[in-house]
């Protein structure tokens, strides 16, 4: 699908018809703002995603089928982009140790692709880059103990605050090192050719429109799971901590980014849901047996590579750039979920896109 043509240059999402994507090309769609999402629609459901926002925002929306490893399409697709929002992505660390070689081309040349083209276009093309917080690695110098229920730190500043951008980077598995590089190159970019460039290093990121996987998406893979009847396998003991933002409050972050991204430039924050949205696998497991009235049956099984014991955004230089704070608390996000999970996920699917 593509419309006559738009007024003004449109902001482009690459990885737009994902979980995170179609709820920023939403929110930009909602203002007025012309999107062109730029997709492989690889991810299976992703075609609900696009159908939804053709439905909704017409012919504000284009729709370009391409790979972000594909530069020779890339890069007219971005040459009159007003703005840059990278999220295509390989996302799992368990497909990366499978599929090393595809993880590389698309995390890291993908990423690569991008900014060559924002900077070959001949003009200062904002490009905000969705990274992880795999970045800092095992984070094995945070010690913890265990609770009941959780992992604590035995640092009494990171147990109030989280962990912060000064923390090391320790790139690990595949994807920490695909995602890690990419990021470094993205900060780069804004030193090396002035190109209007930031970074979010996000946690754990949940909400409507996910389609959640055992590998990629776990609160509403855990959701979903406990609505359908279905064990839920935890790799671990689950006592595993985690910030969880809601996506409503991640859309506001990327987009209070591009609002200042000519004073921020080169810069990388920690997106997440703060201290205040802290959560074992336990306690969210218990909080969803709760909202499903269910017995929920539990599996266990070995940790897995590079899982971190306890991570928590550190978010306070984004709050303090930006204004910036999560609003939604993460018992009532995790209730908005489910809603939605019941209306749209657990129906007949709807009508598929159709480019």
């Amino acid at each position: 699908m593509r419309p006559d043509g738009f007024r003004e240059a449109p902001v482009a999402i690459l990885g737009g018809s994902g979980f995170i994507g179609s709820n920023l090309a939403d929110s930009l769609l909602s203002d007025g703002v012309p999107v062109l999402v730029i997709d492989n629609l690889s991810r299976p459901g992703v075609d609900q995603n696009l159908a939804w926002l053709a439905q909704k925002h017409g012919n504000q929306l284009a729709v370009e089928t391409a790979d972000v490893r594909d530069e020779d399409v890339l890069a007219p697709l971005l040459a009159h982009a007003r703005a840059i929002f990278h999220l295509a992505a390989q996302t799992a660390v368990t497909t990366s140790l499978a599929q090393p070689s595809e993880d590389f081309d698309i995390n890291l040349r993908g990423t690569f692709n991008v900014l060559e083209a924002a900077r070959l276009s001949g003009r200062r093309i904002p490009v905000i880059f969705a990274s992880t917080n795999k970045v800092y690695g095992g984070l094995p110098d945070v010690t913890v103990r265990e609770e009941d229920d959780r992992c604590v730190p035995c640092d009494a500043g990171i147990r109030a605050n989280g962990i912060d951008e000064a923390c090391g980077l320790d790139f690990c598995t595949p994807y920490g090192c695909s995602k890690g590089a990419a990021d470094q190159y993205v900060l780069d970019y804004a030193k090396s050719y002035n190109l209007p460039t930031a970074v979010l290093r996000m946690s754990c990121i949940y909400g409507p429109r996910q389609f959640g996987t055992e590998d990629q998406g776990w609160v509403a893979h855990f959701l979903l799971s406990a609505l359908s009847g279905r064990p839920i396998t935890i790799y671990g003991n689950g006592k595993q901590v985690r910030d969880i933002l809601h996506v409503s409050d991640a859309v506001a972050a990327y987009r209070g980014v591009l609002a200042r991204i000519d004073d921020i430039k080169g810069q990388a924050f920690n997106l997440g849901g703060g201290p205040g949205n802290a959560v074992s696998l336990r306690m969210l497991i218990e909080e969803i047996g709760k909202l499903t009235a269910r017995n929920l049956a539990i599996r266990y099984d070995r940790e897995r590579t590079g899982d971190q014991p306890f991570f928590v955004a550190d978010t306070r230089k984004l709050e303090a750039t930006l204004d910036w704070k999560a609003h939604v608390s993460w018992r009532d996000g995790v209730r908005d979920l489910a809603d939605w999970l019941r209306r749209h996920r657990l129906e007949p699917e709807p009508a598929r896109y159709v480019a």
